[in-house]
């Protein structure tokens, strides 16, 4: 069993490297919760839009945008804006899936886009090489360092310098 654990963590080890490697220089580093955020330069609605339009010209099918804030609206809730973009490459997505089937608690990627309460947008979703450790995937680390660079890249259109 040490080995087997051992071993597991050396997996990870390596994976974290490389998806650390694989990354563009505009890429965020996830914080110890695993999240990756960046403020945007723009408001919500054009944040919104911009990740969206970026999304469909990537060729990534795009499930879904949850207005979380009307959802608490409708509840009788105050909630700063808040947008669940939920996207993905099922073709890509799915592998990870096959390495852990609880993946599918991570798959499709999902997007937060909101508004702080000093008004500034901000963009987050939860790191790669955090989900593969997650879910103790340690086989795709190809597959993760391309949804890395993707990630990076949607939202690259719109961080604040």
């Amino acid at each position: 069993m040490f080995t087997t654990r051992f071993s597991g963590v050396l997996c990870m080890a390596a994976l974290a490297g490389s998806l650390a490697l694989s990354t563009s220089a505009s890429a965020q580093s996830a914080g110890p919760d695993g999240l990756v955020k960046a403020r945007s330069a723009y408001g919500m609605s054009e944040t919104v839009a911009r990740l969206k339009k970026d999304i469909a010209d990537k060729g990534i099918v795009f499930f879904d945008a949850i207005d979380q804030a009307k959802l608490a609206a409708d509840a009788g809730i105050k909630l700063h804006p808040s947008t669940l973009l939920v996207f993905g490459n099922p073709p890509l997505g799915t592998q990870f899936m096959t390495s852990n089937p609880t993946s599918g608690l991570d798959w499709p990627v999902r997007l937060l886009v909101y508004q702080d309460a000093n008004g500034d947008v901000w963009t987050a979703y939860s790191d790669f090489a955090w989900i593969a450790q997650r879910h103790a995937i340690s086989d795709r680390v190809e597959q993760f360092a391309k949804a890395t660079g993707v990630i990076a890249s949607i939202t690259s259109s719109v961080k604040a310098n």
